[in-house]
């Protein structure tokens, strides 16, 4: 007879304590126990070659059974014999197929391959577990969850990016960060060029702005920008560049603030200094071209400015105000894949302040 310890597991994300009482180990002659699996120190040798005479001891796909599983693969975490944990759990799910618990064998798989730095192997299993068995709750805690929440992190697909982040709001929208996975879900949409989902996904995220997404310090800004556009007439676009710089200077010649106005992009249009963010915008309903064109002769530029390129463009101009006489109106290619009548065309799209530096 022998009084068992109290072990404490570790995995990486779970933390269970399993306590055994006195048992007989009446069939430790009998046992068969694979020498491979005997490993460490002459004490953690002992602890296994016991676990493993009860676990043949247990009906197979029960509580018990599976609470001796737990304690010889979080035996082989603790000492880092990642090798034998992935050995062991493997074979049980081969030789134990329709095993309840099957999931939790998977988990730990995938966390030995991932302390091995074999992520994409690990990736696998995560993906396998959340399509192909049923959830299991440890500790209070989801393994599909926890699953989802290391894909979303190995996995760089876009198209799976956007199933797992649809299986997160859908599943658990109260275990998450509801701004993240929408903004997050807006980006994958845009990356396999579904427009409308990457658009639904940023008017989602807009209830949640202020939201920290780590990698995108301006996502409150750039997913009001993508709604903004996308529900707006887009009727100020120019089927060109030549086309716009055109009406602009033809606008800017004639002195007409009504002209230029209607050059001027209606949705995210900024005005700002080349000091200021790109966040720090002034509204178009905060700006007034006839207050700094009444009783002035505005003059531009013969040629584009040397920073202009394919995409973007800005021609300086002059004569606008005593304290900031200097202008520079910013134009730009319009990317809205979704609307080939648009994307392409050219928009004037902002401006800034003084001398470029």
């Amino acid at each position: 007879m022998r009084k068992w310890r109290k072990y404490v597991i570790l995995p990486f994300f779970l933390v269970i304590s399993v306590t055994f009482c006195e048992r007989a180990l009446k069939s430790s002659d009998s046992a068969k126990i694979d020498p491979y699996y005997i490993t460490g120190s002459p004490e953690n040798r002992e602890n296994l070659r016991d676990l493993f005479i009860l676990l043949a001891g247990e009906p197979e796909s029960s509580e018990d059974q599976f609470a001796m599983v737990r304690e010889i693969a979080n035996n082989y975490a603790r000492i880092k014999e990642y090798g034998k944990l992935i050995h062991f759990l493997s074979s049980r799910t081969i030789d134990f197929p329709d095993d309840p618990y099957n999931s939790y064998s998977l988990l730990m798989i995938a966390y030995a391959y991932m302390q091995r730095n074999s992520y994409p192997i690990a990736a696998r299993y995560f993906d396998l577990i959340v399509k192909n068995y049923p959830d299991l709750t440890i500790n209070n805690e989801s393994l599909h969850l926890a699953c989802l929440n290391q894909l979303i992190n190995l996995v760089d697909n876009p198209e799976q990016r956007v199933w797992y982040y649809q299986e997160l709001i859908s599943r658990f929208p109260e275990k998450i960060d509801l701004g993240v996975a929408y903004f997050m879900l807006g980006q994958a949409y845009e990356r396999i060029g579904e427009w409308n989902g990457a658009i639904q996904a940023y008017t989602q995220y807009l209830p949640y702005a202020g939201t920290i997404v780590s990698g995108f310090p301006n996502a409150d800004h750039y997913a009001k920008q993508q709604v903004d556009f996308n529900n707006s007439p887009k009727d100020w676009s120019f089927e060109s560049l030549p086309a716009l710089l055109g009406a602009v200077e033809a606008a800017l010649d004639m002195g007409s603030p009504g002209r230029l106005g209607q050059c001027q992009a209606k949705v995210n249009f900024f005005a700002r200094s080349w000091e200021q963010g790109e966040t720090d915008d002034s509204g178009v309903a905060d700006f007034n071209l006839s207050d700094f064109m009444r009783g002035n002769r505005i003059r531009y530029a013969d040629r584009l400015d040397a920073s202009s390129n394919a995409t973007e463009a800005y021609l300086r101009t002059w004569g606008w105000s005593q304290y900031i006489s200097t202008w520079y109106l910013y134009f730009r290619k319009i990317y809205f894949p979704s609307d080939p009548e648009i994307h392409g065309r050219w928009e004037w799209a902002g401006l800034y302040y003084g001398e470029k530096f």
